[in-house]
């Protein structure tokens, strides 16, 4: 079922060493996974929350991957909105949105 892999970013704050600092995503692992687009009642409730949720990506449980993380691999790059457990433990369920690339 998890065939695709994906390299896990996460934003990092990074001294300037004069007081300030900007963030930075850093690789923290690669994880196996599935990604799916979403369907109609979910993209309802993104809408509800405030958020364009446009993937789901289908995890391993031990699989590192946190709120603000960024899956990158393949033609896009996803944002993770949130990570549920369902009530089966054989998977967890981030809920992403794909980044524009700027200019």
């Amino acid at each position: 079922m998890l065939r695709d892999r994906r390299e896990v970013f996460r934003p990092t704050r990074v001294s300037d060493g004069m007081g300030g600092g900007s963030t930075t995503f850093v690789k923290v692992g690669t994880v196996r996974c599935k990604v799916d687009l979403p369907g109609a009642e979910e993209r309802e409730s993104a809408d509800q929350w405030g958020a364009e949720h446009t993937h789901s990506v289908f995890l391993l449980p031990s699989a590192d991957v946190r709120r603000g993380d960024e899956l990158r691999g393949g033609d896009l790059v996803l944002r993770v909105l949130t990570v549920v457990c369902p009530s089966s433990p054989r998977y967890r369920k981030a809920r992403c949105s794909a980044v524009q690339p700027k200019g």
